[in-house]
């Protein structure tokens, strides 16, 4: 598409959480923004900015905690800068963001009017939009909402917007409507094998004391590497998950127990991370069943789906987690356990 001058100004990379979507774009800003006929070379100027997180005309939003009162376009640069500088210094290697991160009203005005200045270095600016589902709603700025949807829309001819998500489905429907798709598919085992072999990554796994062999750690990513970086925190997530889902399908009447165990206000970020992992439990339950004939259990656990994601754009507000999780619960009977 590139070479063809077909590439659509908005795009949306999604697939399976872990696998490079996020890395992806930035090679895709490497081969837009390099400076020479071997796109991308990887040597010139450009790309080692692209590659150091410091090129002018190449931003990288990714959730964030949320700035002080009012930031500027300033502040939000500056915060993002220090947080890119902090993922050189880790090799690339990050683990996902925790519940309490989102890109907040700020970022996405920042974002706004970046795009509407010239490029600063070369011929094209490109807008990377990481784990874009933790987009929150626009907290009552129909102004700022519709300035970014007509970005998306009609980006300026010298911009191209990239954004990424393993929850498609949780974005709102008039940013989705707005992006071409393009799916990102699972790692093979060979793929994933070299990338726990890299030096820095295998450092990195130790230090988290992921299980220590190469052919279990192939086996826990499941085409998804990136993932490795936060098993410690999906496990906690997944367990929660499960907890969750036995409540809903119990006759005991436990489910207020669970509820209660999720904390008030102050424990929104685990209350969200839960609720992240619960999506992927209950999309990977969807699919076993359908495989295996269960139509009525696939149904049940894909229309779950919705519930949860209307539950995850509740928990960007002031949602109490454990009157949330209650109403929950209620909606996911039916669901095999």
């Amino acid at each position: 598409m590139v070479d063809s001058k077909s590439l659509p100004g908005s795009i949306l990379l999604e697939g399976q959480r872990g696998t490079g979507k996020q890395r992806l774009a930035l090679w895709l800003a490497q081969l837009l923004v390099c400076e020479r006929e071997d796109r991308p070379c990887g040597s010139c100027f450009a790309c080692k900015s692209v590659l150091d997180l410091r090129h002018p005309d190449v931003f990288w939003v990714f959730p964030r905690p949320r700035l002080d009162t009012s930031p500027t376009p300033e502040d939000v640069i500056d915060d993002l800068r220090e947080a890119c500088s902090e993922r050189v210094e880790d090799h690339g290697l990050y683990a996902r963001p925790s519940g309490s991160e989102a890109i907040y009203l700020a970022t996405t005005l920042t974002i706004v009017s970046k795009a509407a200045m010239s490029p600063a270095m070369g011929h094209r600016k490109v807008f990377i939009v990481g784990d874009a589902e933790r987009m929150t709603a626009q907290e009552g700025s129909d102004q700022a909402a519709n300035a970014f949807l007509k970005l998306l829309e009609e980006p300026p001819e010298d911009t191209t917007i990239l954004l990424t998500s393993s929850e498609p489905g949780a974005l709102l429907p008039t940013v989705h409507s707005r992006l071409v798709s393009i799916r990102c598919t699972s790692l093979t085992d060979s793929d994933v094998l070299a990338f726990v072999r890299e030096p820095e990554v295998k450092a990195r796994l130790d230090a988290l004391e992921i299980p220590r062999g190469d052919s279990e750690r192939v086996e826990i990513a499941h085409g998804a590497p990136g993932d490795l970086l936060s098993h410690k925190t999906l496990s906690a997530g997944h367990r929660a998950a499960l907890t969750l889902l036995e409540a809903a399908s119990s006759r005991g009447g436990d489910r207020y127990s669970v509820a209660l165990a999720q904390g008030g206000a102050s424990a929104r970020g685990a209350y969200s991370d839960m609720l992240s992992e619960l999506n992927v439990v209950l999309r990977d339950r969807s699919e076993s069943m359908l495989n295996a004939g269960d139509t009525s259990g696939a149904y049940a656990a894909a229309k779950a789906v919705i519930a949860v994601t209307e539950a995850q754009a509740r928990a960007d507000g002031n949602v109490n987690p454990q009157l949330a999780t209650a109403a929950l619960i209620q909606q996911l009977k039916g669901v095999p356990a």
